[in-house]
């Protein structure tokens, strides 16, 4: 399974045969969601997660991804309180298309519908929006279903070419965050990206007038913006009251990286954003 799916552990194509009699109750929480300290953004939801969430760059394979940092240590998610509720007014599409997603062909081509049948809404018993009707074709739910995630795989798209112009600006820059908890314990996070301001103004007016007439420029400053979300991050840790990881992270060997401390801000991602951490009692 990709890192794409990995909120998915059981996902199967959407079938008539396997599936005519299932039905997906929604309302039953963010459970699934409990071990993901970061999740992929698109580009179009900036301007709605930028005011809750710490918006950064991650390195996947050979691509830059935008992510949303929703926890400081490995399978935490700060976003989410002890009854499984979501703690933030915008919820990243990511998450939002749970159980469902798309599974493509090994061409890229064409794209199969699949479930998480390991996602405790789905049942056989009615319970809330029905998968096909008796006829065994798919309901009107399905067929907004598709229409999501057709919507979430274009974005997807234009997120990628965004994503390929920074690099090609030469714009991102590892970084390093540091802060203190109340009991004087220091986290150090690493394996993130994030624009360098002196970089962006050093680009021609040409070069920032194309990115401005995209809307591209207003992306970068929300992503910049986002930056203080950080605190946040911090704050909602400190509440936990949990200060000792279980399992610390390794620091990856980053050739270079500036170290921010301006205002103790933590940051920890998951697989996607590949960040690491370290912690250190004072």
């Amino acid at each position: 399974m990709t890192t794409q799916l990995l909120i998915y552990e059981t996902a199967v194509p959407v079938s008539s045969g396997r599936h005519g009699k299932c039905a997906v109750e929604a309302g039953k929480g963010y459970a699934f969601a409990r071990k993901l300290n970061s999740v992929p953004l698109m580009a179009v939801e900036f301007p709605q997660a930028a005011p809750e969430y710490a918006v950064v760059f991650a390195q996947s394979g050979d691509d830059v991804v935008p992510v949303v940092i929703l926890g400081a240590r490995q399978n935490e998610n700060l976003y989410l309180s002890s009854d499984d509720a979501w703690q933030a007014k915008y919820i990243p599409a990511f998450i939002r298309r749970y159980p469902f997603v798309f599974s493509p062909s090994a061409d890229g081509k064409t794209f199969t519908l699949c479930v998480d049948e390991a996602f405790q809404g789905l049942n056989y018993m009615g319970r809330g929006q029905a998968l096909f009707d008796a006829e065994g074709k798919h309901t009107p739910y399905v067929d907004n279903v598709l229409k999501f995630l057709q919507e979430y795989r274009t974005q997807f798209l234009r997120t990628q070419a965004f994503c390929k112009k920074l690099k090609e600006l030469d714009l991102l820059e590892p970084m390093q965050a540091q802060f203190t908890l109340g009991t004087g314990e220091k986290m150090s996070l690493t394996g993130f990206l994030v624009v360098d301001r002196k970089r962006l103004k050093a680009l021609s007016a040409e070069t920032l007038h194309q990115l401005a007439a995209t809307d591209e420029l207003e992306l970068i400053y929300l992503h910049l913006q986002s930056m203080l979300n950080f605190n946040t991050v911090k704050n909602r840790l400190i509440e936990t009251q949990v200060v000792t990881p279980s399992v610390p992270a390794v620091v990856a060997p980053e050739a270079t990286e500036e170290t921010t401390e301006a205002s103790d801000i933590p940051v920890k991602t998951g697989k996607r954003a590949g960040a690491s951490s370290t912690t250190k009692a004072s």
